[in-house]
């Protein structure tokens, strides 16, 4: 694992070799996935990326600005050798400086408000700045 630092910046060196598996799951996105990506993250003021390679990992939403990945764990992960696997992709997610968000999909789909408040929330703690306006259904969720 090898990043290179300019200024307030890191900037990772990422396996090349997995961008097209990269590619194949955001075409294929689990339906949890797409809740969130298409009714939230998409149209969220600060940018984030689906299915983004970091190391030699792909990360299933990741925030630049905040240093943030979101995951989505269906039930395969947590079967088999997935939690090992999810482990070692935190710490090495942590190791470069990149905090990880861990949601399931029962969670998006029953919690979905609650799921993008916590999403939001964190952000604007790690940015410790006021983030412009935010989508229609959170300023519902904060005015009632």
């Amino acid at each position: 694992m090898t990043a290179d630092v300019e200024g307030d910046y890191v900037f990772v060196r990422y396996d090349k070799k997995i961008i097209p598996l990269a590619r194949g799951l955001r075409r294929n996105m689990t339906p949890e996935e797409r809740h969130l990506w298409y009714d939230f993250l998409a149209k969220y003021p600060v940018r984030f990326q689906r299915q983004k390679v970091i190391d030699r990992y792909i990360a299933d939403f990741y925030c630049f600005e905040a240093a943030l990945v979101v995951e989505i764990d269906g039930g395969q992960h947590y079967c088999g050798g997935s939690p090992d696997y999810d482990q070692r992709r935190t710490e090495c997610f942590g190791k470069l400086g990149v905090e990880v968000m861990r949601f399931t999909n029962p969670e998006v789909r029953r919690s979905f408000n609650r799921v993008c408040c916590e999403i939001d929330s964190r952000i604007v703690r790690k940015l410790a700045k006021d983030i412009p306006e935010p989508p229609g259904f959170l300023r519902e969720l904060t005015d009632s």
